[in-house]
């Protein structure tokens, strides 16, 4: 069924604010993907903050042009069905959320992305950042990296302390 004109205007507009708006977009190929596993993707995507949409590529295209950043962004590899992911917070996190669903679901195929400077990247720098630690695990690599001198000297200042006890405790054992 065709889309009207208005309709086809409104999701452009859309499309417009989403990739003005998004640090990381990706999109990937979802050919084969049943209705019940796209609503799974759209609840992991929304755990992670991520707004998926599936819309038409030309439209992608009309969006992108409008979008000053964009303009001159290579659109080449948007080819076929696509779903797009985007996210406002954090530039790994389309890539990340579209990986771990093609995990389970094998027609899925990341295809390309956009960063937030209105660079284009190619499969193989969307599968990179697709396979980056979360934001949440480089905070806390970064916590036990900065808390592990700490952590070392307080062990060598206990064993100070249990060593001098253990001594006393032998020396009052021969009195």
């Amino acid at each position: 069924m065709a889309i009207s004109r208005d309709k086809k205007e409104t999701l452009v507009a859309e499309l417009t604010e989403l990739f003005a708006d998004a640090k990381g977009t990706v999109g990937a190929t979802y050919a084969g993907i049943t209705v019940a596993d796209m609503q799974e993707l759209r609840k992991l995507a929304r755990e992670q903050g991520v707004t998926i949409k599936v819309v038409k590529n030309r439209l992608v295209r009309v969006a992108l042009s409008q979008n000053n950043k964009f303009k001159n962004a290579d659109t080449s590899l948007l080819a076929g069905q696509l779903v797009y992911a985007f996210s406002s917070e954090d530039e790994v996190a389309p890539a990340q959320v579209l990986a771990k669903f093609a995990k389970n679901h094998t027609s899925m195929q990341l295809v390309a992305g956009f960063d937030g400077e209105g660079n284009a990247l190619d499969t193989a720098t969307v599968k990179a950042l697709a396979d980056l630690p979360t934001k949440e695990q480089l905070q806390g690599q970064l916590v036990s990296v900065l808390a592990a001198p700490l952590t070392q000297f307080l062990g060598v200042a206990n064993g100070a302390q249990r060593g001098f006890a253990q001594v006393l405790s032998q020396r009052a054992e021969a009195l």
